[in-house]
């Protein structure tokens, strides 16, 4: 399979390597996406996700397509999680192969970016006395 696109409640990063190995490829990229522990000096607790799920889906596969046509990538990877994660834990991972790595470096920047700028996904960041929509919620 040359796409992988997945909303999920847990994120298994080990499985990625697997996912995006393919034997024309001499570059795989990667980034994964954390719960940070500080926002603006304020400690968070945890974040909640929620998504529109067939739409989010749909956004993430034309994200996919968009990129293997740019960048002629061997493989593909999107995958967003969804409900409450704590500090460290994983909340978005997004990987590209390709034959050399200045695609795949390149696809995973546009992978990210064009993720959160598209796919309805929202976050609220959960602090000590507060909790707080950041991107707008329906």
């Amino acid at each position: 399979m040359k796409i992988v696109v997945e909303i999920v409640d847990v994120i298994d990063t080990a499985k990625v390597y697997t996912e995006l190995n393919h034997v024309e490829s001499g570059g795989i990229c990667v980034f994964v996406g954390t719960v940070r522990e500080f926002t603006n000096q304020e400690q968070v607790i945890a974040l909640e996700f929620e998504t529109y799920r067939d739409m989010a889906l749909k956004e993430m596969e034309k994200i996919a397509d968009t990129a293997i046509e740019k960048w002629n990538l061997n493989k593909v990877v999107l995958r967003h999680a969804v409900g409450e994660k704590g500090v460290a834990e994983p909340v978005v991972i997004v990987g590209a192969s390709s034959a050399h790595r200045d695609a795949c470096f390149e696809a995973c920047r546009f992978l990210i970016d064009t993720l959160k700028e598209t796919v309805p996904i929202w976050k609220k960041e959960k602090f000590k006395n507060k909790s707080v929509w950041v991107s707008a919620h329906p």
